[in-house]
């Protein structure tokens, strides 16, 4: 689980050559916070709203305005609460049991951290689809042979202002009458009228 980001800041000192010192201060990144930036820009959002249709658009910023609003939030929260200094409770209030008992119900209390139940199910439903795509791909290539060597006989056929009966029915053997089994014209079955 990410934590909440931290702003923790490394100071330095640096003296210029007219001999001015200057004190400067800048963010300390951990390797947390680190990774919940990389997270939070692993989302390529062009790419995803080049695939949302027209029609789902106000919904796809919805979700990349809330998306971002969540995002500045966690960024705004520091990655550690920050440390109760028991020592001035103490010497601020009144009843000092209360505040030693508060310190020790506060040391004890442990907040669990949430268990992913959802990436095994995304996970497995991620290599589902991958598994239906690669055979819909197998599919359709085949199919596309297919549909090459129907189309090489059609580039290769005698053209139709020069075919005879005979060639027809050679070239489209569905449209060969059946003669002996049914001798009266139109040659078919009434079923296939």
């Amino acid at each position: 689980m990410l934590s909440k980001q931290s702003t923790s800041y490394e100071f330095g000192v640096v003296t210029s050559t007219s001999g001015r010192t200057f004190l400067f201060s800048f963010p300390s990144v951990t390797p947390e916070r680190w990774l919940a930036d990389a997270l939070l820009k692993a989302i390529d959002w062009v790419a995803f709203a080049e695939r949302v249709p027209p029609n789902q658009r106000a919904v796809f910023n919805g979700l990349k305005t809330r998306s971002d609003a969540i995002a500045a939030k966690l960024r705004s929260l520091p990655e550690k609460p920050a440390v109760i200094d028991w020592s001035f409770y103490k010497g601020a209030v009144a009843n000092v049991a209360m505040v030693e008992e508060f310190e020790k119900k506060f040391t004890a209390l442990q907040i669990p951290e949430p268990v992913d139940t959802q990436t095994s199910k995304i996970d497995a439903q991620e290599q589902e689809a991958t598994k239906s795509a690669v055979a819909y791909v197998e599919a359709s290539k085949a199919r596309i042979s297919q549909y090459e060597k129907e189309l090489e006989k059609f580039q290769n056929m005698i053209p139709f202002d020069q075919m005879t009966i005979e060639d027809l029915n050679d070239t489209f053997p569905e449209t060969k009458l059946d003669k002996e089994k049914h001798p009266y014209w139109p040659h078919k079955p009434i079923t296939d009228l």
